[in-house]
């Protein structure tokens, strides 16, 4: 008696891209079924820890490979943690994560479904592109009841129960027409020596009458000395560590010796995964003590700002049977963390020295680095030094604050920035305008982690780091002729009242030098950047900064405004435009008009008088 059952939506649709797009490297689906045995290995081995009982009939772990040269079909076995039932439903007819189809159904579109395949935990479904069959027979361990899972990768799926002598799990393909060579021994034992030669456990290649033959070396990668591990090999067990297809941008393996031991073999990657900004995101480390793999979500092994980072740590010094919450409060894990996060900066900032080898990263992964500035507190300056940023100084290339300070005028002491959504706006925003004349360097900041960092970094080797709203003199002769004070009280008299439900206060200003306005907030109120970050993001309107209009009283368009509020008769078209540069204000920051078919009607009329 079997059940029949369909698969989750979204598994339809990725098998459906899977199995009817061309991939240039099949092979791939070893890898992935040869990587789950060796997790459900991994999985059983340290429940043994603390139950011992569970594995007695497992005997020693090993993956093995049968080919049927015959039957065409291919069977990848293990003596691993098994499934049951409702594993099987779990794992094999859902996909847990969410909007994973539509992004590989994106990427399929895009060419690019190849370096996807295993990313998202589901690399058994490439079983599909060789097979036209797929049969399981699993029996977990700890339980007396085997399953056999049954599909052709489009109509659903069949479970019924089976027959397995000991705990771990059979996975049968039965080989499409065209990709017998996968029963050819020569061909599986290259393929395994390319992709899985790292495995821990014995992959044994059965030869049939030839008796059988363990392909790979066994040993776990980390363990080995450097100079024993090729380039290839590191590639290999990156592909194997982190699941995607491309090359590490970064291999980082060390031996940390003294009052804790510990080593590692870590890989920054050359583009970012798909998930890096999901809530759910954790660090990308496993965790082993002496061989042993005890976990892949140890938080505390590494702080968020690095949860691109991929490879494993292995420690003698924690405890084998150690729990999730010893980890939670455990003092080497602290260590270990500080040590890894310590290594990882100072190799960053060896690459840092190649700008454009740099730049590979900083454009995947800076975004999320950056992140350090405000949550490390030991390493804050450090990961501020490499932070690039756009500037003033170059419309090109990002700078450093090191390259900034460099740059820096005679006497100059302060590091400038101003933030916004949009770097072209930024770089066209009035109230860069007297840094301009007096020829001060400012840092163009886009990304909202840029609003907060520099409140927990206020300084940077000597220097202060300001908003440009915060600069103190930035006054310089002037020669044009500047509006009566009169007239210019008058006209801000009449602006205050005309705007008092959109603006605070209207000022006149010396830092303006081609804008007849610009648009700011009082002085340590939030500024108009982050406080639509913050609305787009609480959907509330309780932030509100307090707006202040600025006047230019040396451009002609100011005085000739002041010298009309003196005609009663001209109010009126005083008002009409001062609006229209209330409006201009507010789109040089970024923000809204509040009527725009009332701006562009206005802006028309006038346009039209000018003609």
């Amino acid at each position: 008696m079997s059940d029949k059952m369909s698969f989750q939506a979204d598994v339809s649709k990725m098998l459906d891209i899977v199995v009817n797009s061309l991939y240039s490297e099949k092979q791939i689906f070893l890898r992935e079924l040869i990587s789950n045995a060796s997790d459900a290995c991994d999985k059983l081995k340290y429940l043994a820890l603390t139950n011992p009982g569970i594995a007695k009939d497992s005997g020693q772990f090993k993956i093995r490979i049968t080919p049927d040269a015959k039957a065409n079909t291919l069977t990848v076995s293990d003596n691993g943690i098994g499934m049951n039932k409702d594993d099987l439903i779990k794992h094999l007819g859902t996909i847990a994560k969410s909007g994973t189809a539509e992004f590989v159904k994106n990427a399929a579109d895009n060419g690019s479904i190849c370096d996807l395949i295993g990313q998202f935990g589901v690399g058994f479904y490439s079983a599909f592109m060789v097979a036209d069959k797929v049969e399981i027979i699993t029996r977990r361990a700890g339980e007396d009841k085997a399953w056999k899972w049954v599909s052709d990768g489009c109509d659903g799926f069949e479970i019924s129960e089976a027959e397995r002598g000991v705990n771990g799990t059979d996975i049968k393909l039965f080989l499409k027409k065209d990709d017998a060579n996968y029963t050819d021994t020569i061909y599986l034992r290259h393929i395994i020596r390319t992709y899985s030669d790292h495995v821990e456990y014995p992959i044994v290649l059965e030869l049939g009458e030839a008796g059988e033959e363990t392909v790979n070396t066994a040993s776990a990668l980390w363990t080995r000395h450097k100079s024993e591990i090729t380039e290839d090999q590191y590639k290999d067990f990156y592909h194997h560590v982190s699941k995607n297809f491309d090359d590490p941008w970064l291999t980082l393996h060390f031996k940390a010796e003294g009052n804790i031991e510990y080593t590692g073999l870590l890989y920054v990657p050359s583009t970012a995964p798909y998930d890096l900004f999901q809530p759910d995101k954790k660090n990308g480390l496993k965790l082993y003590v002496n061989k042993v793999f005890i976990s892949d979500k140890v938080e505390e092994l590494m702080p968020g700002y690095l949860r691109f980072v991929r490879g494993v740590i292995d420690s003698a010094d924690l405890q084998l049977n150690i729990s999730r919450e010893m980890l939670q409060h455990s003092a080497l894990i602290e260590k270990i963390k500080h040590g890894t996060v310590s290594r990882l900066l100072k190799e960053l900032k060896k690459r840092a020295k190649n700008y454009d080898d740099y730049m590979i990263f900083w454009k995947n992964f800076g975004i999320v680095l950056k992140e350090g500035i405000y949550e490390d507190f030991s390493n804050r300056e450090e990961i501020a030094g490499l932070s690039y940023f756009y500037s003033t100084a170059d419309k090109e290339k990002l700078t450093g604050l090191d390259d900034y300070i460099a740059r820096a005028k005679d006497g100059q002491k302060t590091i400038y920035y101003i933030t916004g959504d949009n770097i072209d706006v930024l770089r066209n925003n009035p109230q860069l305008e007297a840094f301009a004349e007096k020829g001060i360097e400012v840092l163009l900041m886009n990304e909202p982690i840029d609003e907060f960092w520099p409140q927990v970094l206020p300084n940077y080797k000597g220097f202060a780091i300001k908003h440009i709203a915060q600069a103190e003199d930035m006054s310089f002769e002037r020669k044009e002729a500047k509006a009566d004070e009169g007239s210019l009280k008058k006209l801000t008299e009449l602006m205050s009242g005309w705007f008092k439900d959109e603006v605070g206060k209207v000022v006149t200003t010396e830092k303006l030098t081609k804008s007849p306005v610009s648009l700011k907030t009082e002085d340590g109120q939030m500024s108009l950047h982050l406080e639509r970050l913050m609305r787009t993001h609480q959907q509330q309107t309780a932030f509100a900064s307090t707006r202040i209009l600025e006047l230019n009283p040396y451009h002609p368009l100011i005085i000739k405004l002041a010298d009309l509020t003196a005609d009663e008769s001209k109010r009126a078209e005083v008002e009409d435009i001062a609006r229209l540069l209330l409006d201009e204000a507010k789109i040089a920051e970024g923000e809204a008009v509040s009527n725009p078919s009332r701006f562009n009607e206005k802006l028309s009329e006038y346009i039209l008088k000018a003609i």
